[in-house]
């Protein structure tokens, strides 16, 4: 081999070499860049909220969310709960459309329960004490979420609380947008039907007589959203307290609502008591046949944007 050749050659293994090299840096840069992406992803992966027992950092996306008695809230953002609350056999019977193959879990949250649902999110109401375990024990267990007095007397609030946790804040506002909608054309319809009849709302169970205040449930809705006339004997009330005292049959002869809505099944003690009173049967409510019987009162008697739209329904058709 002549010379010229031996340098051609050596040229030729010297340019190979350097490509080689070239090869091996770009392969490592890609290897970093994406090593860095990854740590975005993670990154990315949780979110960090104040809540009313400080800072919780908790799943961008929780696949299994427990949120007991705040399933209307989920279901608005469609979102389905790992589990849904219950007292014995009873539950949340307006949402059975939406939660009837979904387990569920006692009112005071077990610890044995929440562990074996084993959930990667859990959110609380502020009032600690009518659960089981501690903040601590739920906390052990998920990031938990506890949610303050307002988030949880405010459905409306609440709502865009959970939008912000589960990343449905585009959700959560659409929601409340079409639910004002939904109000607004509730409002024309019933002020061309009631006009400024009165109406009053009375849950009876047990015997006893639960007249709704202004301010409960979705009374608050009736009157102060679709300005629905409330009776004087419920202006009396004032606004209610959270423990929801019964009136008696004497005062409820008082009655001078123009409608009246009765929740409970007619079987009760106190509806029975009701129809067999003289002095009830002669107020003006009864003698003018404007008491209409509603047995499911259970989304008059919750409040979230699912109890509240499927009320609005029920009034405005029961105004037709």
């Amino acid at each position: 081999m002549n010379k010229l050749m031996q340098k051609r050659y050596l040229f030729i293994l010297i340019l190979t070499a350097l490509l080689l090299l070239a090869a091996c840096g770009n392969s490592n840069d890609g290897e970093s860049d994406d090593a860095d992406t990854s740590g975005d992803t993670d990154e990315a992966a949780e979110i960090t909220v104040d809540s009313e027992m400080g800072e919780v950092t908790i799943p961008a996306n929780p696949e299994k969310i427990l949120a007991s008695y705040n399933e209307d809230t989920l279901i608005a953002l469609d979102e389905t709960p790992v589990a849904k609350w219950a007292i014995g056999e009873s539950v949340q019977d307006y949402l059975e459309e939406d939660l009837a193959d979904v387990e569920t879990i006692e009112w005071t949250l077990p610890l044995e329960q929440v562990l074996s649902i084993e959930p990667d999110l859990i959110i609380l109401d502020h009032t600690l004490d009518n659960y089981e375990g501690s903040y601590e024990d739920y906390a052990a267990i998920a990031p938990t979420y506890v949610l303050s007095e307002e988030e949880v007397n405010d459905w409306k609030v609440r709502l865009q609380k959970f939008g912000e946790i589960l990343g449905k804040e585009d959700e959560a506002e659409q929601a409340l947008a079409d639910y004002d909608e939904k109000v607004n054309q509730a409002k024309e319809e019933l002020n061309d039907t009631l006009g400024d009849e009165s109406v009053a709302m009375m849950w009876v169970v047990g015997g006893k007589y639960f007249l709704f205040e202004e301010n409960r449930h979705t009374a608050d809705m009736i009157y102060n959203e679709l300005d629905v006339e409330a009776p004087e004997i419920v202006e009396e009330l004032g606004k209610g307290e959270e423990a929801w005292n019964p009136i008696s049959l004497e005062k409820l002869s008082e009655m001078d609502a123009d409608h009246l809505i009765i929740l409970g099944y007619e079987d009760d003690e106190g509806i029975e008591a009701l129809k067999n009173s003289n002095v009830w049967n002669n107020t003006d409510v009864v003698q003018n046949d404007q008491v209409y019987y509603i047995e499911d009162e259970s989304n008059w008697t919750n409040s979230g944007l699912v109890a509240s739209e499927q009320t609005i329904d029920m009034l405005v058709d029961l105004f037709k």
